[in-house]
C-alpha cells in the first residue's frame, strides 16, 4: 500500500544565534549613538558656558566701570574727602564713615562683607551742572531748623537738589550733611537738614545723587544705593543677596577683586604703585594730610572673575585664575567646595579716576 507523499514546509523566524547576534549590533550602534550624543552635549554646554561667562562678565565690568569713572563727580575738593557724612531719612537716616570718590573695603558697618575672599566697593558721585569745587558761602543763617547759605551763584542750585556744606578747608572733626534744597531766592540757598560750613562750601549733588556699593554676594555682582535704602542693615543668613536691598547686577560673578593706584612720590608724578591701602587718619589727626592721601589715588584696577553656570563631573580648572595684581591679592575660589569642576574667564581692566586728576591740591604737602 502506498503512502502518500509529505512535504516539510521552511520554518519561518530567527534562530538564537541569530537573535544574539542582532543585539549585538544593536547595542553596539548605541553606544556609539550614545558616545557621540555626550560628546555634542557636552562641545553644546562648552559652548552655552563660554557665552554666559562672556556676557555676565562683560555685564558686570560695564555696569561697574561706568559708576567708578564718575566716582568725585560734583565734589572734588579735598575740604570734603575723609569726613564723615550723613544721608538724611526717608528711607533710613545713615552715617558713613568718611566720604571719598571710591572706597576699597569699606567699614563693614557702612558695607556688610561679601563672599568669603572678595572685595566690596562704595562709590559715590553727584549728578548737578553745579562747580565742582562747590559755590563759596558769603553768609550764613538758619530759618527755623533750616540753614540758609548766600553764594555767589545761586542759580545753580533747584528746588529738591541735594547739597551739602563744607568748611573752608579740611578740618578735624569734620561732619558733613546731603541735606535737600527748599528755596532758593537770590542770593540765599536753604537747605534741611545742614551742618553749618559757614565760610565754606556749598556743593550741589543733583536730584539723584550716586552712593552706591558693590559687593560678590551668592555668586552674584550685586549693588545696593544708599539714597534707596539701608545698605549697611545687617546680612540675613542663606539669603542669597544679604538682604532684599542688594540687587543682583550679574549671575555667576563669583570674585570681585580691587586695587588703587596711588602716586606715592612729592611732588606727584603719576601713579608708582598699586595696592589695597586705605587711607587712614594720621595719629594726632591731621585733616590736611587725611584728605590729601585720598587725593593721592587716581585710579582702580578691577578684576572680576566669571564662572560658567553649570559644574562637569571632572576638574576643568586646577589652579585658580590670575589678574594683574595677584601678588598682593590673589584671586580666592576655594570657600566653595567644587569651585575646581567650573570654567572661568578674569575680566580686568584700570578705571581712571578722572575727576581727581584736575582738582585743586594746593594745599597737600
Amino acid at each position: 500500500m502506498r503512502h502518500p507523499l509529505t512535504f516539510s514546509l521552511p520554518v519561518k523566524g530567527f534562530t538564537l544565534v541569530e537573535v544574539m547576534v542582532a543585539m549585538v549590533i544593536g547595542m553596539l550602534g548605541m553606544i556609539i549613538m550614545l558616545q557621540v550624543f555626550s560628546a555634542a552635549e557636552g562641545q553644546k554646554r562648552v559652548t552655552t558656558g563660554e557665552g554666559d561667562l562672556q556676557n555676565n562678565g562683560a555685564l558686570a565690568l560695564y555696569t561697574l566701570q561706568r559708576d567708578v569713572r564718575l566716582g568725585g563727580y560734583g565734589f572734588n575738593s579735598i575740604n570734603v574727602f575723609g569726613c564723615p557724612i550723613t544721608i538724611p531719612a526717608p528711607p533710613v537716616a545713615r552715617t558713613l564713615t568718611f566720604l571719598a570718590p571710591v572706597i576699597i573695603n569699606p567699614p563693614v558697618a557702612d558695607v556688610p562683607a561679601g563672599d568669603a575672599n572678595t572685595d566690596t566697593l562704595l562709590v559715590a558721585y553727584g549728578r548737578s551742572g553745579g562747580s565742582p569745587e562747590g559755590d563759596l558761602i558769603t553768609a550764613t543763617g538758619t530759618v527755623g531748623s533750616d540753614q540758609v547759605f548766600s553764594v555767589l551763584s545761586p542759580t545753580n542750585f533747584s528746588v529738591g537738589h541735594r547739597a551739602l556744606a563744607a568748611p573752608v578747608e579740611p578740618a578735624n572733626g569734620c561732619a558733613l550733611t546731603l541735606g535737600t534744597v527748599t528755596d532758593v531766592t537770590s542770593p540765599n540757598v536753604t537747605v534741611a537738614p545742614s551742618n553749618a560750613g559757614e565760610g565754606g562750601s556749598l556743593f550741589n549733588f543733583g536730584t539723584s545723587p550716586r552712593i552706591v556699593a558693590y559687593a560678590i554676594r551668592g555668586g552674584n555682582l550685586t549693588v545696593c544705593d544708599y539714597m534707596q535704602a539701608n545698605c549697611a542693615a545687617a546680612c540675613v543668613a542663606g539669603n542669597a543677596n544679604c538682604n532684599a536691598n542688594w540687587t543682583p547686577v550679574a549671575n555667576n560673578i563669583v570674585s570681585l577683586r580691587a586695587q588703587y593706584g596711588r602716586d606715592t612720590s612729592t611732588p606727584m608724578d603719576g601713579i608708582d604703585t598699586w595696592d589695597q591701602t586705605t587711607p587712614v587718619q594720621p595719629s594726632p589727626a591731621n585733616q590736611l594730610l587725611f584728605a590729601c592721601l585720598w587725593s593721592r589715588a587716581s585710579a582702580l584696577r578691577i578684576a572680576l572673575v566669571a564662572r560658567n553656570s553649570q559644574p562637569d563631573s571632572g576638574i576643568l580648572t586646577a589652579l585658580p585664575p590670575v589678574w594683574e595684581g595677584s601678588a598682593l591679592n590673589a584671586i580666592d575660589l576655594s570657600a566653595r567646595a567644587d569651585w575646581q569642576n567650573y570654567r572661568y574667564r578674569v575680566f580686568e581692566t584700570v578705571i581712571p579716576l578722572r575727576n581727581l586728576s584736575w582738582m585743586g591740591t594746593a594745599l597737600c604737602p
